[in-house]
């Protein structure tokens, strides 16, 4: 099983909108608060290169944020990269 981090805030929409996605296909993930604790929001944009949230990792590997994960959606990409082809 793929290990999946989504870097979110409480009051962010698209931080919503990616965790529902995930939700509905099934795939477990761990949320990271960076409004909780802000020494995750740093490790986000050392990780990501990133400033805005969410950021989503797939096995260690960004993928971006809510468009970017829809667009793997989209182009049947994001079952391969979870291990789920």
């Amino acid at each position: 099983m793929a290990k999946v981090e989504v870097y979110s805030s409480a009051h962010c929409p698209y931080c919503t909108m990616a965790k529902q996605f995930l939700t509905r296909k099934g795939i477990e993930f761990e949320e990271i608060r960076i409004d909780i604790d802000t020494t995750k929001r740093q490790e986000m944009m050392e990780k990501s290169r990133q400033r805005t949230v969410p950021q989503i990792f797939i096995n260690n590997n960004a993928i971006g944020g809510y468009t970017d994960l829809i667009a793997l959606e989209n182009s049947n990409r994001l079952d391969s990269l979870l291990g789920q082809s």
